[in-house]
């Protein structure tokens, strides 16, 4: 059983209701989540008409999706992190750090991928 006490299609209702809440506040509080949202919206237009065929192309925007995942879970490691305390403390900077790192590498593994796509 759920933690909720909801089992079946009203539990998948309720995740689907709490996972467009965390977008709507992704989207609301972290200007680097609209960024990469209006970029994953640009380029997958572009993604369709480069890509050579349909697992290319899935492939392109499929690391593009990766992008924001990897950004909202940053953002969720940061909201903890600053729910927790605002002073100074070596753990705190180190998550926040760690988050920001995997966004990087999401842009690395994106950025291969679409230079293998667009050159190879």
């Amino acid at each position: 059983m759920a933690k909720t006490g909801t089992t079946g299609i009203t539990r998948i209702l309720h995740a689907a209701v709490y996972s467009w809440q965390g977008f709507r506040a992704a989207y609301k509080h972290e200007a680097a989540f609209r960024q990469e949202l209006w970029l994953v919206i640009v380029a997958i237009p572009v993604a369709l008409y480069v890509g050579n065929d349909i697992a290319e192309k899935c492939l392109l925007i499929a690391s593009m999706i990766f992008i924001l995942l990897v950004e909202i879970i940053n953002s969720a490691i940061e909201a903890v992190v600053d729910r927790v305390g605002d002073e100074h403390h070596e753990l705190s900077g180190r998550a926040k750090d760690m988050g920001s790192a995997a966004v990087l590498l999401a842009f690395f593994i994106t950025g291969l991928i679409w230079f293998g796509c667009l050159f190879y």
